[in-house]
C-alpha cells in the first residue's frame, strides 16, 4: 500500500482529524508514514509542526504551495525513505484536482459526520469519486468513517440507513469525543495519548486498522490488477 486519501469535498467533516490520527496509529505501528497536505489551510502541517521531540517524526510535505518549478504528481508522491503517504485534502476539490488527489490511490477514506446536509455532500462526493475520479466500485477502495457520533440519535440512524443503501462499506464509528481535539492540539494522535483516557475511542480504530490490512492482503494476492489500475 502507498498511497491513502482522506477525502470529503465538504468542509468540516473532519478530514485533518481522520488524516492526524491515521498517520499516527501507523507510525506507532512500526510504519513509516508521510503526510501530505493539500489543504491551504494547512491545519495538517500545523500539527506535524506542534509534535513533541518525544514521539516518532513524520515527514510532511505542504502540498497546498504554488510552485512553477515543481509539478503536482511530484508533490503528491510519497517520499523515497517512506513507507506510504496519506493525503488530506481540501474541501471543494475541482473536478482536475479529485483526478490528480485520487489517481493510484490504494486506500480511500471518507468521513461522514450525522446531519442531512453531511450526507447529501457524502452522496456527492461518492458519486464524483466514480464518475469523475473513475473509482471502480468493484475494487472496494472506498471506506466510509461515520465522524462524531453520538449512537441511539434519530440522525445517526438516518446516516446508518443511508449507508447501508450504498455498495461502500461503513468501516468504522468515531464518537463525539474530546480526546481528539485535546490530542491534536499537542501534535499527538489518540493512539499516543494514556490508554485509560483514550481506550473506547481506540476501539473504533480496530476497524479502520482491520479494513487498511484486507486492502493490503487483496493487493499480495492480485499484483497484477493493482499494476494495471497504477498505469
Amino acid at each position: 500500500m502507498q498511497k491513502i486519501v482522506v477525502l470529503n469535498t465538504k468542509g468540516g467533516s473532519g478530514k485533518t482529524t481522520l488524516t492526524t490520527n491515521l498517520v499516527s496509529s501507523l507510525v506507532c505501528s512500526g510504519t513509516k508514514p508521510a503526510l501530505i497536505d493539500l489543504d491551504p489551510q494547512g491545519s495538517s502541517t500545523r500539527w506535524l509542526a506542534n509534535r513533541p521531540a518525544s514521539v516518532p517524526a513524520i515527514a510532511g510535505t505542504e502540498g497546498y504551495t504554488q510552485s512553477s518549478q515543481v509539478t503536482k504528481t511530484w508533490l503528491l508522491r510519497t517520499p523515497e525513505d517512506c513507507d506510504l503517504a496519506v493525503i488530506d485534502t481540501p474541501a471543494a476539490l475541482s473536478r482536475a484536482d479529485l483526478v490528480s488527489a485520487t489517481r493510484g490511490a490504494d486506500a480511500i477514506l471518507i468521513p461522514v459526520m450525522p446531519s442531512d446536509i453531511d450526507i447529501h455532500a457524502a452522496m456527492k462526493c461518492i458519486s464524483d469519486l466514480l464518475l469523475v475520479a473513475k473509482i471502480r466500485r468493484p475494487d472496494r477502495k472506498i471506506g466510509i468513517v461515520a465522524n462524531r457520533v453520538r449512537t441511539n440519535t434519530r440522525v445517526y440512524a438516518k446516516l446508518q440507513k443511508f449507508l447501508s443503501s450504498l455498495d461502500i462499506p461503513l468501516i468504522a464509528t468515531l464518537r463525539d469525543s474530546q480526546n481528539y481535539t485535546r490530542a491534536f492540539e499537542f501534535g499527538l494522535g489518540i493512539h499516543e495519548m494514556p490508554y485509560s483516557q483514550v481506550k473506547k475511542d481506540i476501539e473504533a480504530w480496530e476497524d479502520i486498522t482491520a479494513w487498511l490490512q484486507e486492502l493490503r492482503e487483496h493487493a499480495r494476492r492480485h499484483p497484477a490488477a493493482i499494476h494495471l489500475l497504477r498505469s
